[in-house]
C-alpha cells in the first residue's frame, strides 16, 4: 500500500473520477510541474491526522515509511539505535529508516481514519 498527497481539482461530470495534483510528484521535461491525473472516487482519502511522533516503534509495529515522495505500508523488523527496518509486503523489501521518516498505520474505516492494530500477525 502507497499513500500519495494529493489535491483534488476537480469531479467528472460522469462516473466516479476525479483530477487530482500531486503534492510531490512532477511531469518529466524541462519544466516540470505537477502531476495531474484521473482517478477513481474509492483511491480517493482525506489525510490522516497529524499525531503525535512516537518515541520509538516495537517489532511488528505497523507504521508507513516516507520514502520516493509517498508514505509506504510496512512492519517494524527491527531496531539499531534510532533508525528501524520496515518490512513491506507489497514487495518483500526491508529498508532502514531513521525515527522522523516513520508514523504509526491508521486505516480509513467507515469514513474515519482509526488505529490499526499494534501488532502485525
Amino acid at each position: 500500500m502507497v499513500y500519495l498527497e494529493a489535491k483534488v481539482l476537480s469531479k467528472l461530470p460522469h462516473g466516479s473520477f476525479y483530477n487530482v495534483e500531486y503534492k510531490n510528484l512532477v511531469t518529466e521535461g524541462e519544466d516540470p510541474q505537477p502531476l495531474v491525473e484521473t482517478i477513481s472516487a474509492d483511491e480517493i482519502r482525506p489525510m490522516p491526522p497529524k499525531l503525535s511522533q512516537p518515541s520509538m516503534f516495537s517489532l511488528h509495529d505497523k507504521v508507513d515509511a516516507f520514502d520516493l515522495d509517498a508514505w509506504w505500508f510496512g512492519g517494524i523488523t527491527g531496531q539499531e539505535g534510532d533508525t528501524y527496518s520496515v518490512y513491506f509486503p507489497t514487495t518483500n523489501d526491508v529498508c532502514k529508516y531513521p525515527l522522523q521518516r516513520l508514523r504509526r498505520h491508521l486505516e480509513f474505516v467507515n469514513g474515519q481514519w482509526v488505529p490499526s492494530t499494534t501488532r502485525q500477525r
